[in-house]
């Protein structure tokens, strides 16, 4: 029997950017469902240990997933009460912010007529405007999606984990025979890879938040910021989103700080803090505690977490980087994929030792060689 032409490789190619233009348009088309599903898939896979040992213990397994569900149900109710608690007291301050941002605005009215002799009419044109289209915005049938979705899907989750924990063997099952039975010992190291991969990824951003949000709320209390302990939380659950969350946790800090204490030194503090622990985050805690069997660059971190953010929100943003290391783990297995392995890895051909990128050297003719020619 003859053998098979080789295919040319742009054909290979073509097929590759097809098959991720199919996977984006369904992860966008069907995000209200594989969204929430993908999340269940995180914490499934991390509260499987906990189901695995209380099985060991003789527990049925049914009852053995809802007590390791129950657990996480407690921790989650546990950080809500707490914000909610600090929230209150935010809430009972609400009227003196409101007057210190009232304040603040008419400083600013004053001081841009003033250097750029806009009137106050003209001002409040531009502020009624940008009012107007707020509330457009807010009540826009895309907002109330925005608002309800999350609701739905903390009412779903649960669910999923619960099933997915329950039917775990079978899933995996199903994924080794739908492959050639030459490929089944393949398939199974890329699942338990994938798997190795996701728990630690979890395990080490649970660890990583807490301590986060530990080394926030003790530098704004040093500071004397109202609020600190709640501010705190907050940017470390912000900043679960890769690199974008940082940014917006340190903007929402200094406007709550602000509008509470409109001092220059602590509003510098506050900003002096978060670049600190930033630092020791990205330095310290992230290689020591959330460093997994995959790393992946930061180039396609950020890409990843835009594209995550475009398709499904802030939830797409969150579920990216676990996505792109899943992928990468199934790019290094399989063949005519290792390329896209390469992509999105962090080693370098000059760190792996690699020769792709070393032009050879053109060797001199010498005048006696062009002689004898």
């Amino acid at each position: 029997m003859a053998a098979e032409p080789l295919r040319p490789h742009y054909h290979q190619f073509s097929h590759s950017l097809l098959a991720l233009a199919i996977l984006t348009a369904g992860i966008y088309l069907g995000q209200d469902i594989l969204v929430p599903l993908a999340m269940a898939g995180l914490i499934a896979v991390l509260l499987r240990p906990i189901e695995k040992r209380l099985v060991r213990l003789g527990i049925h397994k049914v009852i053995a997933i809802s007590l390791a569900l129950l657990l996480a149900v407690i921790l989650v109710a546990a950080i809500a009460i707490t914000l909610s608690m600090q929230i209150s007291d935010f809430a009972d301050d609400l009227p003196k912010i409101r007057q210190n941002l009232t304040d603040f605005f008419s400083d600013a009215k004053r001081w841009i007529r003033r250097e750029y002799n806009v009137s106050y009419r003209e001002q409040e044109k531009y502020l009624q405007k940008a009012q107007a289209q707020t509330l457009d915005s807010l009540q826009s049938p895309d907002t109330l999606g925005f608002i309800t979705g999350p609701l739905g899907t903390l009412t779903l989750i649960p669910i999923y984990v619960f099933l997915l924990l329950y039917y775990r063997s079978m899933l995996l099952h199903f994924v080794v025979v739908l492959f050639a039975e030459k490929h089944a010992e393949r398939v199974r190291e890329v699942l338990g890879e994938v798997k190795a991969v996701v728990q630690s990824y979890m395990v080490g951003l649970l660890i990583e938040t807490a301590c986060v949000a530990a080394l926030n709320s003790v530098g704004l209390l040093l500071l004397g910021v109202q609020y600190a302990i709640l501010l705190g939380i907050m940017a470390a659950i912000l900043n679960l989103v890769p690199y974008i969350g940082g940014l917006v946790a340190t903007l929402l800090t200094v406007i709550i700080t602000f509008s509470n204490n409109p001092e220059t030194s602590i509003i510098l503090g506050v900003v002096g803090v978060f670049l600190l622990v930033q630092f020791i985050d990205n330095n310290i805690l992230v290689p020591l505690i959330v460093a997994s069997k995959v790393r992946i660059n930061a180039l396609i971190s950020i890409v990843g977490v835009l594209i995550g953010g475009a398709l499904a929100g802030v939830s797409g943003m969150f579920l990216s980087i676990p996505a792109i290391a899943i992928l990468k783990v199934i790019f290094d297995r399989v063949e005519g994929l290792q390329p896209w392995g390469v992509l999105l890895g962090d080693q370098t051909p000059e760190e792996a030792g690699s020769n792709l990128f070393r032009l050879p050297r053109r060797r001199r003719k010498t005048k006696t060689s062009e002689i004898d020619a």
